[in-house]
């Protein structure tokens, strides 16, 4: 079998330009590593919230009067919860349809799951950080609202409640809540 003179050359410039293309990928993968590095250092991806979780009950925002649903200014509402094993506190959260709601929700002990059947939201609460996240509900119904992530002996145990209800109806039921308290519960 003969060869050709110049195929050695052929299949050491293809080899060459096969070469430079691996190179090429390789310096793009990398600035590309370095670029998010950086960038991501400079600007986290969202804001992260610390709290002491052996304080959480005794002073600032997860206080036992401090926990539910309470309308803010705005008009809109915010939802404080505490997971602890093996149970969410407050047991049934009551918000309205059609308004904005952010849920700040932390735990006390162990990493819980926070979902919210029906809906988007599904996060994981660790202790020491405020997990916050916001929805608005179409319309009144109940969901329910399991931890998804394994806490113990007690967890398949470990499920609350969030109960919407029409806005009329909610706005009223705060307009009767005591000063000292902006606490709504699911039980009238």
């Amino acid at each position: 079998m003969a060869i050709h003179p110049d195929s050695h050359e052929v299949a050491e410039r293809v080899e060459k330009r096969w070469a430079m293309l691996v190179l090429a990928i390789v310096v793009v993968l990398v600035a590309m590593v370095v670029y998010t590095g950086l960038h991501w250092a400079m600007m986290p991806p969202s804001r992260v919230e610390t709290v002491r979780p052996e304080t959480l009950h005794v002073s600032g925002e997860f206080i036992e009067s401090n926990l539910g649903s309470a309308p803010e200014s705005d008009g809109s509402v915010t939802v404080r919860v505490v997971a602890q094993q093996y149970s969410f506190t407050p047991q049934c959260l009551l918000v309205p349809a059609g308004v904005p709601i952010t849920f700040r929700a932390t735990s006390s002990d162990v990493v819980h799951g926070f979902l919210i059947t029906k809906t988007n939201i599904n996060s994981m609460l660790e202790p020491g950080y405020v997990s916050t996240f916001k929805t608005t509900f179409d319309e009144p119904g109940d969901h329910l609202m399991p931890c998804h992530e394994f806490c113990g002996v007690g967890h398949h145990g470990m499920w609350a409640h969030v109960k919407v209800i029409d806005r009329a109806e909610f706005m009223q039921m705060a307009e009767k809540l005591p000063a000292d308290s902006r606490r709504l519960s699911c039980v009238k």
